[in-house]
């Protein structure tokens, strides 16, 4: 019998490591089940029993996340899904599920929002750490996830379901909101109502002059992709919850800018859109971002090519990840 023979058969079956892991950790020693976690799944996968090694991994990773250790159990999150990378796994709704499944157990825990006189301000401090770590971790596993599906799956720029998840998580749990990466991923998603949820979400509680630009945003990186259809429904979709809930949207010289430009585009009608840069310019130039994401949509509907090919928001989508 060769030696790797013999070292796959000195390897128990994974679920009696499942099971006495599961034991180790309900013991409340759950840093020393992470180190035999990374040792046990690392045997399985030096002989090439991905299967067991995920099994073992991704039954550890829910455990921690159980019991709020979130450092522990975003790490074997994230070991998990270099497993399946290196097991070349497709991107099925099976694995997904396995992914959500994870995402789901990442705690959710408000931040307090306002002090009194009498509030602990370290306590505070404290949290705010708390979140951030939370965040920080839940990413940097659905990051890994969102490259695995675009290596392994059928979208090049990876899962729209694990888009949005990412998004929702950022949105809910950032102590710091970035609406730039949020939209990101909301437009590389597949649920632009939940995205225009979220918009009007944010319109409630931003600063002044904020959510015209929150709006604009989010269209001009659809139109920048070539999706006229999701712009279109974006738009549309924030202006029924605004009145639904009785609030003001706004009526700003960017937002007109957005609205002409959406009719512009659904004819062939280049000067137009051109003088429209022009006309709205000093609203453009309120977030630099807009003018390239205007070269990416004249080039897509236009086939006006740009000055610098290497330019462009999508370029290489995963270094704003």
């Amino acid at each position: 019998m060769s030696r790797e023979r013999l070292r796959r058969a000195a390897l128990p079956p994974v679920q009696e490591n499942i099971d006495k892991l599961e034991k180790v950790i309900k013991d409340g020693n759950c840093y020393g089940a992470q180190q035999m976690y990374k040792s046990i799944s690392a045997r399985y996968t030096s002989v090439q029993r991905f299967s067991e090694a995920l099994d073992l991994l991704h039954s550890g990773a829910c455990l921690q996340l159980e019991k709020n250790q979130v450092t522990c159990g975003s790490e074997l999150a994230v070991m998990f899904v270099e497993t399946l990378v290196k097991a070349k796994v497709p991107y099925d709704d099976d694995n997904l599920d396995r992914v959500r499944t994870i995402y789901k157990l990442f705690p959710q825990i408000p931040v307090p929002q306002h002090l009194g006189e009498e509030d602990d301000v370290h306590q505070l401090a404290e949290a705010l750490a708390a979140a951030k770590t939370r965040v920080e971790c839940c990413s940097s596993f659905l990051r890994a996830a969102i490259r695995w599906s675009a290596e392994f799956g059928p979208h090049r720029s990876g899962s729209p379901q694990l888009h949005v998840m990412l998004a929702e998580y950022l949105y809910s749990e950032s102590p710091e909101l970035d609406m730039a990466k949020i939209t990101l991923h909301f437009v590389r998603g597949d649920d632009p109502k939940k995205f225009a949820s979220t918009l009007v979400s944010f319109m409630g509680k931003c600063y002044p002059g904020e959510d015209d630009l929150a709006i604009a945003r989010a269209v001009l990186m659809y139109l920048s992709v070539g999706n006229m259809r999701d712009a279109n429904f974006l738009l549309g979709e924030v202006k029924q919850q605004v009145e639904a809930k009785k609030l003001e949207f706004p009526q700003t010289d960017l937002i007109y800018f957005i609205s002409y430009l959406l009719q512009t585009l659904q004819r062939d009608a280049y000067p137009l859109f051109s003088m429209l840069r022009s006309s709205y310019k000093q609203s453009i130039d309120r977030e630099p971002a807009f003018n390239e994401w205007l070269d990416d949509i004249g080039e897509v509907f236009y086939g006006v090519q740009r000055r610098n090919p290497l330019q462009g928001m999508f370029g290489d989508i995963f270094k704003m990840m």
